[in-house]
């Protein structure tokens, strides 16, 4: 049995339906059709959702027509932009548990989006274009959707179209031709907070947010305009999640000591128990400071899975409590694997992906409890 292949399994189920044998090599055969059908159910349950996400966004690909004449940016236009308040676009969602409180728009959200220009067979290009409209969709309907909804409750969200950098400018050999990829990247994410500061915010205190490539880009937007300027006064908090800012990389912005504090900067890496991915092995990860999104502390102290008020899985419609617990170790954020319908087929122990959809309803009320927070000083 232990040897027995899917075909020699097909092949036995085969045999079996053209005849009533009974006997040992019977019961071999049925067992094997047994395994064949409990092998083909895994392998549907696990490919149909790789189909689902592969072609999920494809229906949305006709919103996205826009064409830029100079395959830049051009952010007077709201299609270069993926989520703004003066438009309906994904970030608008809400949770239906949550639909019935309170919204309002007293605070800004600057977003900056993962990535999401990943494919490797058809996309050779190191940025991917401004225009695209499968990474539009893509974009809008992922991480717009399931992260930058987290800060709508009383924010206005700006987050900028940029051209992202393809994923593997993180992995490869060549760091020069990787840095212009990033390079590139951040000026159009400049570029569009610097026309947002000029149009749109007048004066507005600002919540900064982003995940692990945008996170990346986070870094150097604070050191360019937040770092020892007269904007940092206008900061309620900074969320830079799925990349690391480390111990001395900021000399006047401070790291969050606790759930009360504001002008501040919020960081974390989700990963299962005792994990370090194979590309941050060699790297000082301990260098890193995290924050616990369950109980909003920076030291060890751990958080049960009690504490966890919700997280956001593919449904809008329901919320899951009590999926993981946390404590921080390391440089990173550790859980124990997540409880929810269905978990045990989610092998991975990297959680990047969930950094902010594990913990949705506690960001989400860190949020709001810091935008008071912000108007009482």
């Amino acid at each position: 049995m232990g040897g027995l292949s899917v075909d020699q399994a097909v092949f036995f189920e085969v045999k079996i339906g053209r005849g009533n044998a009974t006997g040992p090599r019977s019961m071999l055969y049925s067992a094997a059709a047994s395994l064949n059908c409990m092998m083909r159910f895994l392998i549907l349950l696990l490919l149909v959702p790789c189909v689902w996400s592969c072609n999920r966004y494809k229906a949305y690909e006709r919103l996205y027509t826009f064409q830029s004449t100079d395959a830049i940016p051009h952010y007077s236009d709201l299609d270069y932009w993926a989520a703004h308040p003066y438009k309906w676009d994904p970030s608008d969602s809400v949770p239906t548990p949550l639909q019935s409180g309170f919204r309002d728009s007293i605070t800004d959200v600057f977003f900056l989006h993962p990535t999401t220009y990943t494919r490797s067979k058809i996309n050779k290009l190191p940025n991917a274009p401004i225009d695209a409209a499968r990474i539009n969709a893509k974009t809008d309907y992922s991480t717009i959707l399931y992260q930058a909804s987290a800060f709508n409750e009383q924010s206005r969200i700006f987050a900028p179209r940029y051209r992202q950098a393809h994923i593997r400018n993180f992995f490869q050999k060549d760091k020069d031709a990787a840095q212009r990829a990033f390079d590139l990247a951040y000026e159009d994410i400049r570029t569009a907070f610097e026309y947002y500061l000029a149009h749109w915010n007048k004066g507005r205190p600002i919540i900064l947010a982003s995940h692990s490539q945008g996170a990346f880009m986070m870094n150097r937007l604070l050191k360019d305009y937040f770092e020892n300027k007269a904007l940092k006064n206008k900061l309620v908090v900074a969320y830079v999640i799925g990349w690391p800012v480390n111990r001395g990389q900021f000399s006047s912005l401070e790291f969050c000591r606790d759930s009360l504090q504001t002008g501040c900067i919020i960081s974390w890496r989700t990963m299962h128990k005792g994990y370090v991915p194979w590309y941050l092995k060699k790297q000082d990860n301990a260098a890193a400071l995290v924050t616990n999104p369950l109980n909003w502390r920076t030291d060890g102290e751990y958080a049960p899975r009690s504490r966890n008020k919700g997280s956001l899985l593919k449904s809008f419609t329901k919320l899951y409590p009590e999926t993981t617990d946390a404590w921080i170790k390391n440089g990173f954020l550790y859980t124990h694997h997540p409880k929810f319908p269905g978990s045990f087929l989610f092998l991975r122990r990297n959680y990047h992906i969930g950094d902010i959809n594990l913990f949705y309803v506690n960001l989400r009320e860190d949020v709001k409890r810091r935008i008071g927070l912000f108007w009482k000083k």
